[in-house]
């Protein structure tokens, strides 16, 4: 997965971002239960990706 830069997105396209994130790590989750997944780490790594994202919500929410 490619870093996303945060800064010059908006508060409402980071919301946008992080239900389809959501979404993603739920579908992951669900296909790790019917057998083997290719990619192991890809929950932890949509996990940081999630908390990169409420992170800068939060800090954008704390500023104004």
């Amino acid at each position: 997965m490619k870093k996303i830069s945060l800064k010059e997105k908006t508060v409402e396209d980071m919301t946008k971002m992080l239900a389809e994130k959501r979404e993603e790590l739920r579908g992951l989750r669900f296909s790790g239960l019917s057998g083997r997944v290719k990619d192991s780490h890809a929950p932890k790594k949509l996990r940081a990706e999630i908390a990169r994202v409420m992170t800068e919500i939060g800090a954008r929410n704390s500023a104004a």
